[in-house]
């Protein structure tokens, strides 16, 4: 494993011993088969040890976001019953808080520092042995939701002496990326987020060379590519604007032939920037639509997209169903919820009543996403049922206009969403993030309500347009819309015309 710009190393004998030593140390602190471990790192050498001891032992372990603060984090670590926690000096501060809404766990390890009632690691492990650990089985991953509707739940599924199903190493998705002990594989990412530490161990799992970047740069990504000879790449559709936005010198300044296949998930890719990256990168760009719930996945290539564009593919693990308000399935093109059967079990963490409501009378799961699937199979994603605007009595689904909007060459990054209107219900707004923030405000506002009138009907327009200074998006391209819908509902209520909030 290689971190990116340090260049830290780490063999696969130093990952192997490190995450036996760790396994051994915390069953000899009294961890079973079924504890948890919360692990809360940074991108850094130690994080994929703790993960493959909580594995090789037969434990869950909960990633716990580095963005949170002390009380969000502590709610996770004692939400999932952690016995054990592990972090690391680059979140000392963050850790010295925990104990004021938290009672820490026995053993608490932080790495390379030093903090009052934590052990030192791992140093503290240097003793144990680092033979294989047998006999158990294989643990999981409990992670906890990005919790942009509401307080983050944990997905819990059933380790494999369970039932015998389980995720597996590599992942599905990974395996047909032709992912192989000859691969380069990068990993932009935080590795708290779910894909990012699936993936990154699937490729250590297979021998594969992983490359992780310590915090995402666009510039930064391509250097990777070239001095790395990168071979295959997950990225997030807010990376692929942040890259096609760099100068064009910039852009052609690094060899990216290396390239063999790249893949993206995690929200939706926009049609039009689809589009120019595989005019940038050839047609190598792959997508996926899973969920962290592993409820279903599909799978679409880059060839395929092409001639389907917008689809997210066809399924890979489940069987999708399209079902209406009253539990009904729907026929081909017909837009709805969307349910999978098949997929990995699993349940939301001390929610009983979440569980219940994920599933419909046949069994089946959702997620909360809106689509359809056409005479082929092949599954689209029109938006999340909570981000559905009402207005007039019409269904207006944000991501159709964020697909406009974002296609214009001024705009890095958008939200629409809904605001309240005294006439219409709810009126459509946008939240704009522009390429050059200090561009004149009203300009760019009578540009961006130009090119939605002349791409979209008129009642899917915004009526009001604000910028921000960035978005409150996840490193994982994961949109905390409910905070725009906050900030703007009430500024803007009974509102029409162009919001003139500051940029944030």
């Amino acid at each position: 494993m290689i971190l990116h710009p340090s260049g830290r190393r780490v063999t696969f004998g130093e990952l192997d011993a490190a995450a036996n030593r760790l396994g051994h140390f915390l069953r000899r602190h009294g961890l079973v088969a079924g504890d948890t471990v919360a692990v809360l790192m940074e991108n850094n050498e130690h994080i994929h040890a703790a993960m493959w001891a909580a594995r090789r032992c037969g434990f869950y372990f909960t990633l716990v976001n580095t963005h949170l603060t002390a009380r969000e984090a502590a709610y996770v670590a004692e939400d999932s019953g952690a016995r054990a926690i592990l972090s690391s000096h680059a979140l000392r501060d963050l850790c010295a808080e925990l104990e004021g809404h938290l009672r820490l766990p026995d053993p608490a390890l932080i790495a390379d520092g030093d903090l009052a009632g934590w052990q030192r690691y791992p140093d503290c492990v240097f003793g144990e042995p680092d033979t294989d650990i047998v006999g158990q089985p294989e643990g999981q991953l409990l992670q906890y939701s990005a919790g942009s509707t509401g307080q983050p739940k944990g997905i819990r599924r059933p380790l494999q002496s369970e039932t015998g199903t389980r995720p597996s190493l590599p992942t599905p998705v990974f395996q047909a990326l032709g992912v192989s002990d000859t691969s380069v594989y990068l990993s932009p990412a935080p590795t708290y987020h779910t894909a990012p530490a699936m993936w990154t161990m699937s490729a250590q799992a297979v021998g594969a060379t992983t490359v992780m970047m310590e915090s995402f740069d666009a510039e930064g990504a391509l250097e990777c590519i070239e001095r790395y000879r990168v071979t295959h790449a997950q990225f997030v559709p807010t990376m692929f604007v942040r890259m096609l936005r760099l100068p064009d010198d910039v852009r052609g300044r690094y060899d990216l032939s290396s390239l063999e296949r790249v893949i993206h998930a995690a929200a939706p890719c926009p049609p039009a920037i689809k589009h120019q990256m595989i005019d940038w990168w050839g047609p190598i760009i792959d997508e996926y639509y899973g969920s962290s719930e592993g409820a279903g996945i599909s799978l679409i290539t880059a060839e395929e997209w092409l001639k389907r564009p917008g689809s997210v593919g066809r399924p890979i693990l489940g069987r999708p169903h399209i079902l209406d308000d009253a539990g009904d399935e729907l026929p081909a093109r017909q837009v709805g919820d969307v349910y999978f059967e098949g997929g990995y079990p699993f349940e939301y963490l001390n929610d009983a009543d979440k569980t219940a409501a994920s599933r419909s009378a046949e069994g089946w799961v959702t997620v909360g996403d809106v689509g359809y699937v056409d005479e082929d199979g092949y599954l689209y994603l029109t938006d999340r049922r909570h981000n559905m605007i009402i207005s007039g009595g019409v269904n207006i689904y944000p991501q159709e206009i964020e697909n406009v909007l974002i296609s214009h060459p001024a705009v890095a990054d958008v939200a629409v969403f809904g605001v309240p209107d005294d006439d219409l219900g709810q009126t459509v707004m946008a939240a704009v993030e522009l390429v050059d923030p200090a561009s004149d405000h009203d300009a760019a506002a009578d540009e961006l309500q130009a090119w939605a009138r002349a791409h979209l009907a008129p009642h899917k327009c915004p009526r009001h347009i604000a910028f921000e200074g960035r978005l409150p998006r996840t490193d994982a391209g994961k949109l905390y819309k409910r905070r725009l819908v906050d900030r703007y509902g009430a500024a803007t209520s009974g509102a029409g015309g162009r919001d003139d909030s500051p940029q944030k």
